[in-house]
Protein backbone atom coordinates (compact mmCIF):
# COMPACT_ATOMS: atom_id res chain seq x y z
CA UNK A 1 0.00 0.00 0.00
CA UNK A 2 1.30 3.58 -0.75
CA UNK A 3 1.34 6.59 1.00
CA UNK A 4 0.22 10.02 -0.35
CA UNK A 5 2.90 12.14 0.92
CA UNK A 6 1.39 15.45 -0.38
CA UNK A 7 -0.10 17.73 1.97
CA UNK A 8 -4.21 17.66 2.13
CA UNK A 9 -5.64 20.75 1.89
CA UNK A 10 -6.64 22.87 4.59
CA UNK A 11 -8.69 25.60 5.06
CA UNK A 12 -7.10 29.02 6.64
CA UNK A 13 -8.61 32.46 7.46
CA UNK A 14 -6.64 35.67 5.69
CA UNK A 15 -6.81 38.97 6.61
CA UNK A 16 -5.03 42.28 4.74
CA UNK A 17 -4.70 45.40 6.60
CA UNK A 18 -3.82 48.95 5.62
CA UNK A 19 -2.03 49.16 1.81
CA UNK A 20 -2.09 45.63 1.15
CA UNK A 21 -6.39 45.46 1.97
CA UNK A 22 -6.27 48.49 -0.24
CA UNK A 23 -3.93 46.99 -3.18
CA UNK A 24 -6.11 43.81 -2.99
CA UNK A 25 -9.51 45.16 -2.62
CA UNK A 26 -10.90 42.75 0.05
CA UNK A 27 -10.23 42.65 3.96
CA UNK A 28 -10.23 39.10 4.35
CA UNK A 29 -10.76 35.81 2.33
CA UNK A 30 -11.57 31.92 3.10
CA UNK A 31 -8.38 30.05 1.52
CA UNK A 32 -8.01 26.42 0.35
CA UNK A 33 -4.28 25.48 0.96
CA UNK A 34 -1.44 22.99 1.36
CA UNK A 35 1.31 25.03 2.24
CA UNK A 36 2.52 23.99 5.52
CA UNK A 37 4.30 27.45 6.51
CA UNK A 38 3.42 31.04 6.41
CA UNK A 39 5.80 31.81 3.90
CA UNK A 40 4.48 28.78 1.78
CA UNK A 41 0.92 30.51 1.92
CA UNK A 42 2.59 33.53 0.77
CA UNK A 43 4.16 31.86 -1.96
CA UNK A 44 0.78 30.59 -3.02
CA UNK A 45 -1.16 33.76 -2.95
CA UNK A 46 1.68 35.65 -4.86
CA UNK A 47 1.29 32.81 -7.59
CA UNK A 48 -1.95 33.98 -8.26
CA UNK A 49 -1.18 36.93 -9.74
CA UNK A 50 -2.19 40.40 -9.59
CA UNK A 51 -2.86 41.95 -7.15
CA UNK A 52 -1.49 39.51 -4.49
CA UNK A 53 2.08 39.22 -6.55
CA UNK A 54 2.64 43.04 -5.81
CA UNK A 55 1.13 43.44 -2.50
CA UNK A 56 2.66 40.25 -1.15
CA UNK A 57 6.00 40.29 -3.47
CA UNK A 58 8.91 38.81 -1.87
CA UNK A 59 10.55 42.09 -1.92
CA UNK A 60 8.19 44.21 -0.19
CA UNK A 61 8.18 44.39 3.80
CA UNK A 62 5.63 42.19 4.81
CA UNK A 63 4.53 41.29 8.49
CA UNK A 64 2.74 38.01 9.31
CA UNK A 65 0.57 37.02 12.28
CA UNK A 66 -0.89 33.63 13.15
CA UNK A 67 -4.20 33.24 15.46
CA UNK A 68 -3.09 36.91 16.47
CA UNK A 69 0.52 36.10 17.39
CA UNK A 70 3.87 37.88 15.00
CA UNK A 71 5.11 35.44 13.28
CA UNK A 72 8.13 34.38 10.60
CA UNK A 73 7.77 32.43 7.72
CA UNK A 74 8.52 28.97 8.97
CA UNK A 75 5.71 29.09 11.19
CA UNK A 76 3.28 26.17 10.79
CA UNK A 77 0.00 26.20 9.71
CA UNK A 78 -3.12 24.37 10.83
CA UNK A 79 -6.77 24.10 10.10
CA UNK A 80 -8.79 26.90 11.12
CA UNK A 81 -5.77 29.02 11.52
CA UNK A 82 -6.28 33.11 10.73
CA UNK A 83 -3.33 34.70 9.30
CA UNK A 84 -2.80 38.20 8.33
CA UNK A 85 -0.45 40.27 6.35
CA UNK A 86 0.23 43.70 7.00
CA UNK A 87 2.85 46.41 6.38
CA UNK A 88 5.34 47.29 9.45
CA UNK A 89 3.42 50.19 11.16
CA UNK A 90 5.51 53.19 12.50
CA UNK A 91 4.15 55.46 15.67
CA UNK A 92 3.80 59.25 14.81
Amino acid sequence: MSQDTTAAAITVEVRYFASIREAIGRGSETVQTRAATLGALRSELIARGEPWSTALAPGRAVRMALDQTMSGEDAALKAGAEVAFFPPVTGG
